[in-house]
């Protein structure tokens, strides 16, 4: 048996710390391979006589730290008199391996704040990372936010939702700010985030400003975007795609009818505006919206009028019927608005914009990266349709 098996089973016998005997043999492998650079740079062994007139010499050792997952190791880097010899073992400058960069990159992709992880970082392996030296390690996925941003996107997307949720952010003092994020899916059902910014508050000229940015990285024709009610959107959305169709939430105006009847009717007028968007067709629809016109106009003028003229309540229907129970409403992207609010509930708030893009990037590329290759629901049934529809507004 070799040194390293004993050792082990040595420890393991005495109930000692095994990650010790890993950490003690690492460090002296390393040590060891690090002298054998240096011997195959000179070209002679220690002591050897061919190497009193070889020109260049070792010329002793200087001390180095390098932290690994079994423990912080203590390397001796190996030194020629002329100064050429650069070793190739340990990268210049890193003190810690990639295992333990990625477990905390990994850490904070998931919500843990820096605190935390400096925290957790010292009571499993050891070693005591600061909470700025966590920070520093997760500026590397700020490369990641600027080639998130400038990516080349797909020339034609079925449906864009578009969604603002609103999260802790300090400049100065600290406020909940409007982060506005597009969430896309093609005609083969894959679903992507597409991109997101963030302002202080929601406003149709935000928007505007985000779906532009999209046509210019290559997004060409749209068939529906779908939002919530928000004024202005419809108008916007046409400046940028005049030919796309616009999609107003159902749930968020069943929201709205709710909070504006009494709530001895609000079951019932709710039954009666479901019946609307979970029609069999347009037709099926409009004769539901009729009855609950007649039904309800009476004691509620106003929202039945507001209802009435909001053309954007039954443009799903223009569309397959196996995609209308995902396009009827924003519950897609608001569900994954909810996955990234819990997410932030563990960090409470963000120092600045730039912490904030980092862990949104994060979010949105394990996203991609778990439905990129996903067809959603009913997208497959309608693709031949959904061609069509395309080809018919590129005419």
């Amino acid at each position: 048996m070799n040194h390293l098996t004993t050792d082990l089973i040595e420890a393991l016998a005495q109930k000692q710390d095994i990650e010790e005997v890993f950490r003690h043999h690492l460090e002296t492998a390393i040590n060891q391979l690090l002298k054998h650079e240096l011997t195959v740079f000179l070209d002679y062994e220690p002591y050897d006589r061919e190497g009193f007139h070889s020109g260049n010499s070792r010329n002793g050792y200087y001390d180095r730290t390098f932290k690994t997952e079994y423990g912080e190791l203590h390397l001796r880097i190996p030194r020629d008199r002329n100064g050429q010899f650069q070793q190739q073992t340990i990268a210049p400058y890193k003190r810690s391996n990639d295992t333990l960069e990625q477990f905390v990159i990994h850490l904070y992709e998931k919500g843990i704040t820096t605190n935390e992880i400096a925290h957790l970082i010292e009571r499993m392996y050891g070693h005591h990372y600061s909470k700025q030296t966590v920070s520093n390690l997760t500026q590397l996925v700020s490369e990641d936010v600027q080639d998130y941003h400038e990516r080349k996107l797909e020339e034609r997307y079925v449906c864009i939702y578009l969604d603002a949720t609103h999260i802790p952010i300090r400049r100065q003092t600290v406020e909940k700010e409007a982060v506005y994020i597009a969430i896309g899916i093609t005609e083969e059902g894959n679903k992507e985030v597409l991109d997101f910014t963030i302002a202080p508050t929601e406003s149709s000229h935000v928007w505007e400003e985000l779906i532009q940015s999209l046509h210019e990285r290559g997004v060409e024709n749209v068939l529906l975007f779908i939002s919530d009610g928000l004024p202005g959107m419809t108008d916007s959305i046409h400046r940028v795609y005049p030919k796309a169709k616009h999609q107003v939430c159902c749930v968020h105006v069943a929201r709205n009818i709710s909070s504006k009847v009494r709530v001895k009717d609000r079951a019932a007028i709710l039954d009666d505006f479901k019946a609307v968007y979970q029609a069999k067709d347009r037709e099926e629809a409009l004769e539901a919206l009729e009855r609950m016109q007649s039904k309800w106009e009476k004691s509620y003028p106003r929202v039945i009028e507001s209802v009435m003229n909001n053309e954007q309540i039954l443009t799903f229907y223009d569309f397959p019927a196996s995609i209308r129970r995902s396009i009827y409403s924003t519950n897609l992207i608001e569900a994954f608005n909810k996955e990234i609010k819990r997410y932030v509930k563990r960090k409470e708030q963000f120092p600045n914009e730039e912490s904030l893009e980092r862990f949104l990037v994060t979010r949105f590329l394990d996203y991609n990266h778990k439905f990129g290759m996903r067809c959603h629901r009913g997208f497959e049934k309608a693709k031949s349709e959904l061609i069509q529809m395309f080809e018919a507004l590129e005419d």
